[in-house]
């Protein structure tokens, strides 16, 4: 199944078999929708991956499915990018990375350069809230932008590369999801993504693969080492398209 849409500004198109979608997708989609009738509440679901395994993409894909389908609940998908830490605070802060200090800048992407206790409180604000909002990144001015959207949907899809981190605090993420799903993918069909993203951008061959090594793949390799298990289990086939490994659909 192809689909074309708008992922951050730009036109992507989008494309799944149709054997992804009728044994995956749509069963995903209608076990949902179950799940959050017998709860009879707002349904929180996580979907966790490493960078560059087509997270916005698919999201987008499963808004646009759920939307377009019978009997299905319509989606309401944010990510966690809009809880990066401003500029300003990347700017005056330093981490520690091999013994060195660097400002934080250098890192922006890894877990230290996110705000997890906001990120923590406003989930308790979805799971409480009949109408929460939501903020973004904004890729133009490399800043989160506050309340950008608003939650009101029955069932929230919310997307992200540590949602199930195995790391303190972050693991502690996971107890405000009914359901979860993770993607995993081979490092090097990662690395050659991430490394066309930044050429891409305008950035030279030799000065992408640079910054892919050095920042990109640290963080790749922590989503994929560091993870906890979900409740579903996909991986990033070479063609862009997903497969099931393990775990069982809602």
């Amino acid at each position: 199944m192809k689909r074309r849409m708008e992922i951050n500004g730009l036109a992507v198109e989008a494309e799944y078999s149709d054997e992804t979608v009728e044994t995956i997708f749509l069963p995903l989609l209608a076990g949902l929708c179950r799940l959050q009738k017998e709860a009879g509440r707002r349904l929180i679901v996580f979907l966790a991956a490493p960078p560059a395994t087509g997270k916005s993409t698919l999201v987008k894909f499963l808004t646009e499915l759920s939307e377009g389908t019978p009997g299905l609940k319509p989606l309401t998908a944010v990510g966690m990018d809009g809880f990066h830490h401003y500029q300003e605070y990347l700017l005056s802060h330093k981490v520690l990375r091999d013994g060195k200090e660097i400002p934080m800048t250098h890192v922006k992407g890894a877990p230290v350069s996110f705000d997890l206790e906001a990120f923590t409180k406003r989930l308790l604000r979805v799971r409480r809230e009949e109408q929460c909002p939501w903020p973004e990144y904004n890729r133009k001015l490399h800043d989160p932008v506050d309340n950008a959207v608003l939650i009101e949907g029955d069932v929230v899809l919310i997307e992200g590369n540590y949602l199930l981190l195995d790391e303190e605090g972050w693991r502690n993420l996971k107890g405000h999801a009914d359901y979860t799903v993770r993607i995993l993918a081979k490092e090097k069909d990662l690395r050659d993504r991430l490394i066309w993203r930044r050429a891409s951008n305008g950035v030279s061959q030799k000065e992408a693969e640079y910054m892919v090594d050095s920042n990109d793949l640290p963080n790749v390799r922590l989503c994929m080492e560091r993870s906890m298990e979900g409740d579903l289990t996909l991986r990033l086939r070479e063609n862009g398209d997903y497969e099931y490994v393990a775990g069982k659909l809602p």
